[in-house]
């Protein structure tokens, strides 16, 4: 449990790139999001609230290594439940198959633990961070996002390749 409260939304926002859990210098918020969220634009939290529930390079939460064998096996379908969703030769899901791939997955929670309560939760290992919220409307409005932290789909390969090769 990071906090007794969810942030507001997804943490990692909708930058192009999951880095310093404290920049959001790519954030875009169009809409309703940008006027309330004075504190930070993603979580509208500020302080150690906002350091709780940061996404940093070392996991929070509780290691898959932890957890009992029934746990693991929910770990297990909750990852499938993302995973699961996009074609074979993109997901990542066979890496987690192994044992000490599985043991290096973090879940994390905060919020409600009540149905009907707004709550937030991730999954977060190696090139893994799963997130979801569900916070907004009355608890009925539901955000998800997987993300592969060191290759994510919204890098901009060429650039880097340029700027590495070419300059």
């Amino acid at each position: 449990m990071l906090l007794p409260r969810a942030p507001d939304d997804i943490v990692a926002a909708n930058t192009s790139r999951v880095g310093n859990a404290g920049d959001r210098s790519g954030l875009f918020r169009p809409g309703p999001h940008t006027d309330r969220h004075a504190a930070s634009p993603a979580t509208g939290m500020r302080g150690a609230d906002q350091e709780a529930v940061s996404i940093t390079p070392e996991p929070k939460g509780v290691p898959g290594a932890e957890l009992d064998a029934a746990q693991r096996e929910l770990l297990r379908a909750l990852l499938t439940t993302y995973l699961d969703r996009v074609p074979e030769g993109v997901s990542p899901l066979p890496r987690y198959d192994g044992q000490a791939a599985l043991d290096a997955v973090h879940i994390a929670w905060a919020g409600g633990t009540a149905p009907g309560e707004p709550h937030y939760y991730r999954l977060q290992g190696p090139r893994l961070l799963v997130e979801w919220d569900n916070t907004q409307r009355d608890v009925n409005h539901a955000h998800a996002v997987w993300r592969d932290p060191e290759s994510d789909f919204g890098r901009d390969v060429l650039a880097a390749h340029r700027a590495a090769h070419h300059a």
